[in-house]
């Protein structure tokens, strides 16, 4: 189906929403409790969401100033998300929120009429407009995630989890490149239950390799906020095995992902 930017606008407003529902309530106390990323308060992965944002719109609409920027950073040793983080704690609960709600509404603003094939830089090569929006979908559900689980909250899986789905098996090739191996030439079978009773696949139907179970379980893995023994996925053939022992949608230096057993059951 031809990909359109006002869906994806769509859909990124709706999962924003369900984040801004879980900080809505927050006082001071609670925008500083302890994430289950090593290190990170609340106020961290919001911070870290209305950043990125602020980022995406320059490289869209001021993309020689981004390459600037970038170079720069790069020079200096490459982006630091924890040195992002740390510049931005002093930040009031009240400010970030309101701070996010620009950024993001900046975001949506500025993708919605671009055409979904234009190409933006990135950090690392430069991707479509299309799907520089949908990573932002991305990070806002497993970053929102985190928050969830800080909270000790079981969010309702959604069909926006095909657009982390479709990336999670799209960045394959890099998830290990990252680590450092060549990606065997070998095709792997994902076939997903998603929310609505639905069926999701990617991959020939012949594969051997092979990786099923439901959307949110494979979502969870391939943002890795939940080790793959909490999870009831089923993965065929060393390929498959192998991939889903790496498997990183997000860009950056290799996850540190979770701990086994740190959640019951895979969830909150």
């Amino acid at each position: 189906m031809p990909v359109s930017m006002d869906v994806l606008a769509d859909d990124l407003a709706a999962e924003s929403a369900v984040l801004r529902g879980l900080l809505a309530g927050l006082d001071e106390p609670g925008w500083k409790r302890d994430t289950p990323a090593a290190g990170w308060t609340i106020v961290d992965q919001v911070s870290h969401l209305a950043y990125f944002d602020d980022v995406a719109v320059r490289s869209a609409v001021e993309p020689e100033a981004f390459r600037v920027e970038l170079a720069r950073l790069e020079a200096a040793g490459g982006v630091d998300p924890d040195a992002i983080a740390d510049e931005h704690r002093s930040l009031s609960g009240s400010a970030l929120l309101a701070w996010f709600d620009e950024a993001r509404e900046r975001l949506i603003t500025a993708f919605r009429p671009l055409d979904p094939s234009m190409r933006v830089p990135w950090f690392g090569p430069a991707m479509s407009a299309a799907s520089s929006l949908t990573a932002r979908i991305m990070e806002t559900w497993a970053h929102g995630q985190d928050v969830a689980d800080a909270l000790g909250v079981v969010r309702e899986p959604s069909s926006r989890l095909r657009h982390v789905a479709h990336i999670g098996v799209g960045a394959r090739a890099f998830s290990y490149a990252v680590n450092g191996r060549r990606m065997p030439d070998v095709a792997v079978r994902v076939e997903l239950d998603a929310p609505g009773g639905v069926l999701w696949t990617w991959g020939p139907p012949d594969a051997s390799d092979r990786v099923s179970g439901t959307a949110l379980d494979f979502c969870l893995a391939v943002t890795q906020r939940r080790h793959r023994d909490d999870l009831a996925l089923a993965v065929t053939g060393p390929h498959a095995q192998e991939w889903m022992e790496i498997a990183q949608a997000f860009a950056g230096t290799p996850g540190t992902g979770r701990a086994s057993g740190q959640f019951a059951g895979g969830r909150a």
